[in-house]
């Protein structure tokens, strides 16, 4: 997990400054995003390799093997909270508007709006569970 917390803000900072480099070039803006896009996701792949196998290959006994799949837990419980949270605020952003219109038109329509925009919030909290469930396997 160190490997995460030093290289980690090293792709940040490199992301950053494509951009800035980006901003100013104008024309080939679009393509240089694209370009440390890929950098950025090319680099979150080696580092997630790294760190999931780099555990097991240094010391091949049974605590080695458990901490790559408590390492994987982890790292599966931050893809459904970070899946959850991007789902419910869609959803949230979808529901939110249709609330706001119809309440602008009809407001006793409040309740019904309420009910369907905390169901769409309820989409970050399965994810929570989740999280919760896997960190507890860990």
């Amino acid at each position: 997990m160190i490997t995460w917390l030093v290289v980690t803000p090293v792709l940040a900072a490199g992301f950053w400054a494509v951009r800035l480099l980006a901003r100013r070039r104008g024309k080939g803006a679009v393509r240089w995003l694209l370009i440390s896009n890929l950098a950025l996701l090319g680099g979150a792949f080696v580092l997630l390799a790294t760190a999931l196998g780099g555990a097991a290959e240094a010391a091949p006994s049974q605590a080695a093997a458990d901490q790559g799949v408590g390492s994987a837990a982890l790292i599966g419980a931050a893809i459904a909270v970070a899946g959850a949270s991007i789902g419910a605020a869609i959803a949230v952003a979808y529901t939110g508007a249709a609330a706001l219109a119809a309440l602008s038109e009809r407001p006793e329509l409040f309740g019904r709006a309420m009910v369907i925009v905390g169901l769409a919030e309820g989409i970050a909290v399965y994810g929570l569970v989740v999280a919760i469930l896997l960190i507890g396997k860990a």
